[in-house]
């Protein structure tokens, strides 16, 4: 079976809560070969993992992350909100795709830019998300490496592609199909998927030729690869 790439969505969800320190702990013990992470930046300009705009979901608080200091956020959570500086020290040569879903501007993307290449993590560190967020991550690092995350299948613009020069495109995994598959590749892009978590999905994913899979069940998909 294809070697594809085995990126754990959020760490380990199922087993650790997401975002983490101990889920993505977790997810490198089951195999995975990247790790997916979510990254905002505090009201004083720190960048943490959180995927959502708010504590609410994940730590019963209601309040906006960008209305937080690290240090708020800390004591809100007793620690459970790691910094980025923290996930890339707990995951010392381990690769990471950093999802950036509050990015819009180039200032805060320098920032996340900025502690990637504080901890020396540039040569494995890579980015995710939409093209706004894509183009400030180009605009604040030219050698970033970057996926671009698409969730329709209108092709990318010639002129987004030029800009945001990306070596993946992302696709939701639902929208790829054996002609998508052949189109990316065929424009000299790398293939990933977002995210199935059942074994039929990731087997037909594999079979199309997808370079790379994230998925909430990461275990499963390595099983799946040693399976062949």
């Amino acid at each position: 079976m294809q070697n594809v790439t085995a990126v754990a969505h959020r760490g380990d969800p199922y087993r650790v809560r997401e975002n983490t320190i101990d889920s993505l702990r977790s997810a490198l013990r089951q195999g995975a070969d990247a790790v997916e992470i979510d990254v905002r930046l505090t009201k004083d300009g720190v960048p943490v993992l959180l995927h959502d705009e708010t504590l609410k979901r994940l730590w019963e608080h209601q309040r906006p992350l960008r209305s937080l200091s690290a240090d708020e956020v800390r004591g809100l959570t007793d620690g459970g909100v790691p910094t980025l500086a923290e996930a890339l020290a707990a995951t010392d040569g381990t690769r990471l795709m950093l999802d950036l879903p509050g990015t819009r501007d180039v200032r805060t993307a320098r920032r996340i830019v900025d502690t990637v290449r504080e901890a020396g993590a540039g040569d494995r560190v890579y980015y995710c998300a939409d093209a706004t967020a894509m183009l400030a991550v180009r605009a604040a690092d030219p050698s970033a490496e970057i996926a671009l995350t698409r969730t329709s299948l209108a092709p990318p613009r010639p002129a987004l592609l030029a800009a945001v020069k990306p070596r993946w495109l992302n696709y939701r995994f639902s929208l790829v199909d054996r002609d998508l598959a052949a189109r990316v590749h065929h424009d000299g892009y790398l293939l990933s998927v977002w995210t199935p978590d059942t074994r039929r999905s990731m087997r037909r994913l594999i079979a199309l030729g997808v370079d790379s899979i994230t998925t909430n069940r990461v275990d499963v998909l390595c099983a799946l690869r040693k399976s062949g």
